[in-house]
C-alpha cells in the first residue's frame, strides 16, 4: 500500500466502554471462570503453533473446498494476492478466518476492521513458521433483510445519513425470511447508488462501489465485488457459503444435527445453565425443542424443531418444519437428496465453517465471542476440536473536526458516552465564563477542606457522629453542584455554539448511543482518505493488545 497518513492511536480499556457483557471482560482477562468455556487465551502468540498441530483436515475436503473457492473469488475479480493465497490453501496452508452479514455498501466500519484482522493474525502465523491464509465469511444464508438492507454514511457535515434498498427494490423473486444470498436489486437500486456517490465524491471507492452494487446483484454477491476489490493487495479470500457444493460437503454435519439433535440439545442447554450459574448471559436462547438447521421452503428459510419438546427418546421423535411434522428418516432423506436447501443455525454455523476450512482461529467482535462459549459444545460433539476465537480490532476514527472540539473543552472519548445530552451539559460547563468557572472550583475546594477539618474535629469529639459528618460533607458537595449544573444548563440555553459542538461529538462518535464503528459504513472513511487508510490502519492492529483505540486521521 502507498501512502501514509499521520495517524495517531490511544488506547482505551473495554471497562470504559458501554454495554460490554461481564462474558466478553471476563474472557479478555481469560478468568478461571471462563477458561472451561474457551480452549485458548486470547492472547494469540501464546498458543499459535501448539493449536496449528491440533488441526485436523481431510485432504480430499481441501481440494474441493480450494477449487470452489478459486471459482467463486476468479468471478469476484480476485486479485492475484487472492488467487495465491488461495494456492497456498490448496497446498496446505491453514485459515485466519473471520465473517459478517452481507450489509448494504460493505456494512458498518467493524466489516473492514475483521478483515485486516484476520490478515494480521495470518501474517503472525506465518511468520511464526504456520503458514496461513486470511478467509473472510460472507453471511449470505441469514435471512434478516431488514437488518442488512442499510447502511449509515457520513455526510459532508459528519452527521451520519441513513441509506436503505428498501423491499421494493428487490427483484419480484424476494419473499420473507428468504436467505439474503439468494434476493437481487431490481432497477429501484440505482437512485440509492447515484446519491451515495454523489455524498461520497469522486473516489477509488466510489468507482467500486458503482462496479459492485447495480441491478441483478444480490446483497452478497455486491458486498464480495466491493470487498475483492478493497482488500486485492491484502490477498483476502472471501468465501459465499450458500454455493450447492458446500452445503454438499456440510452434508455429514447437517445429518449429525438431526440423528444427535437430541445429544446436542441437552449439551447445549447444559451449557447455558452453566454460563448462567456464572453470572454470564446466553447469547443464544435455547429450548428443549431447538435443533440447529433450518430448512428453506418456498424460498423462505424455515426453523427445524424436535417435537414434544424432544421427549420423545434420546434421539428419536418427530420433528417440525413450520407447521409440517415429519419423522426423522424423512428428515435425513431430504438433507441426502437437496443439502443446499438447509441451513445451519449461528451456533451450528461456525461448525460447518471449521468443518469446510482448515481454521487455526476465528475472529469477531464481542456477541461473536459470547456466540462461541455455547457453541463449543458442538465443537466437541461433531468436530472433536474447539476453534480458538480471538477478539476482532476495535477503534473509534477521531476526525479534525471533533478533534478540535474534544481538545477545545478538555473531553476525552468517554466523556461522549454518557449521550447528547449530558455531552451539552459537559460542555456548557466548560464554556463558563472563567471566573464562574474558578468560584465553582474554590467552592468544592472549600467545602472539601473545611469538611475534611470538622470531620477530624469531631471524630475526636465523638467517633459515632463521623458518618454524619462524611453525609454534610457528601450533600454540601452536591448543593455545589446542582447549582453548577444549573449554572451550565443557563449557559447551554444562551449558547448556541455548545449545542452544536456537543451534537457534532454525539454524531461523529457516539451516533445513536453506541460506537461509531457499529454505526458508520467503512466506505465513509475509505472514500474520504482513500484506500492507503486500510494500511494505516492495520498498523494499529496488534493481536496479543485487546483495547479500544481511538485513532486520529
Amino acid at each position: 500500500m502507498s501512502g501514509e497518513l499521520p495517524v495517531k492511536a490511544q488506547c482505551l480499556p473495554f471497562q470504559q466502554i458501554p454495554h460490554v457483557t461481564r462474558l466478553f471482560l471476563d474472557y479478555l482477562s481469560y478468568t478461571p471462570s471462563v477458561r472451561g468455556m474457551y480452549p485458548r487465551s486470547p492472547i494469540f502468540s501464546e498458543w499459535v503453533k501448539e493449536e496449528a498441530q491440533r488441526v485436523s483436515y481431510d485432504a480430499a475436503r481441501r481440494g474441493k473446498v480450494s477449487e470452489i473457492l478459486e471459482r467463486q473469488n476468479r468471478a469476484w475479480g480476485a486479485s492475484p494476492k487472492s488467487l495465491a493465497n488461495i494456492e497456498r490453501l490448496r497446498r496446505g496452508a491453514l485459515a485466519a478466518v473471520t465473517g459478517q452479514q452481507v450489509g448494504l455498501f460493505g456494512g458498518p466500519l467493524f466489516s473492514i476492521f475483521k478483515a485486516l484482522t484476520a490478515v494480521k493474525l495470518a501474517e503472525q502465523a506465518t511468520a511464526a513458521g504456520v503458514d496461513c491464509v486470511p478467509v473472510f465469511w460472507l453471511a449470505t444464508e441469514d435471512h434478516d433483510l431488514a437488518e442488512v438492507n442499510h447502511v449509515a454514511l457520513l455526510s459532508e457535515q459528519g452527521l451520519p445519513e441513513r441509506f436503505a434498498v428498501e423491499s421494493h427494490a428487490f427483484e419480484s423473486n424476494a419473499v420473507a425470511d428468504a436467505p439474503v444470498g439468494a434476493v437481487k436489486f431490481g432497477s429501484e437500486v440505482e437512485p440509492v447508488i447515484e446519491r451515495a456517490a454523489r455524498l461520497l465524491g469522486n473516489s477509488e471507492v466510489t468507482t467500486w462501489l458503482r462496479t459492485a452494487y447495480h441491478p441483478g446483484e444480490s446483497l452478497g454477491s455486491a458486498f464480495a465485488l466491493l470487498f475483492a476489490r478493497m482488500f486485492a493487495e491484502w490477498g483476502v479470500i472471501l468465501l459465499d457459503p450458500t454455493e450447492k457444493d458446500f452445503h454438499d460437503l456440510a452434508k455429514p454435519l447437517f445429518r449429525a444435527a438431526i440423528e444427535r439433535a437430541s445429544e446436542l440439545d441437552e449439551a447445549l442447554l447444559a451449557r447455558g445453565k452453566a454460563l448462567e450459574a456464572a453470572g454470564y448471559h446466553q447469547q443464544v436462547k435455547v429450548t428443549s425443542a431447538s435443533t440447529l438447521l433450518f430448512e428453506v421452503k418456498n424460498g423462505a428459510r424455515t426453523v427445524v424443531r424436535r417435537r414434544n419438546n424432544g421427549t420423545n427418546g434420546a434421539n428419536g421423535g418427530d420433528f417440525a418444519v413450520g407447521e409440517e411434522r415429519i419423522s426423522p428418516e424423512e428428515l435425513l432423506d431430504r438433507i441426502e437428496e437437496a443439502p443446499e436447501k438447509f441451513n445451519p443455525n449461528v451456533l451450528l454455523r461456525p461448525v460447518v465453517q471449521d468443518y469446510l476450512l482448515p481454521t487455526l482461529v476465528y475472529t469477531g467482535g464481542a456477541a461473536e465471542v459470547a456466540y462461541f462459549a455455547q457453541a463449543a459444545v458442538v465443537y466437541e460433539k461433531l468436530l472433536g476440536r474447539v476453534t480458538p476465537i480471538l477478539p476482532r480490532f476495535s477503534a473509534t476514527l477521531l476526525e479534525a473536526k471533533p478533534e478540535r472540539i474534544l481538545t477545545r473543552y478538555q473531553l476525552g472519548l468517554p466523556d461522549v458516552f454518557p449521550g447528547p445530552e449530558k455531552v451539552r451539559e459537559a460542555i456548557a460547563a466548560r464554556s463558563l465564563p472563567s471566573d464562574l468557572q474558578a468560584r465553582f472550583s474554590e467552592a468544592y475546594a472549600s467545602a472539601e477542606q473545611s469538611m475534611a477539618a470538622v470531620r477530624e474535629s469531631i471524630g475526636k469529639l465523638d467517633s459515632t457522629l463521623i458518618e454524619a459528618a462524611d453525609h454534610a460533607r457528601i450533600s454540601m458537595w452536591n448543593q455545589i453542584n446542582r447549582l453548577h449544573r444549573r449554572a451550565s444548563r443557563a449557559e447551554l440555553l444562551r449558547n448556541e455554539v455548545v449545542t452544536r459542538h456537543a451534537d457534532a461529538l454525539s454524531h461523529a462518535l457516539f451516533p445513536h448511543k453506541a460506537l461509531q464503528e457499529r454505526e458508520v459504513a467503512g466506505v465513509s472513511f475509505a472514500a474520504r482518505y482513500g484506500p492507503e487508510l486500510l494500511a494505516n490502519l492495520y498498523r494499529q492492529i496488534h493481536p496479543d493488545c485487546h483495547d479500544h483505540q481511538v485513532i486520529v486521521v
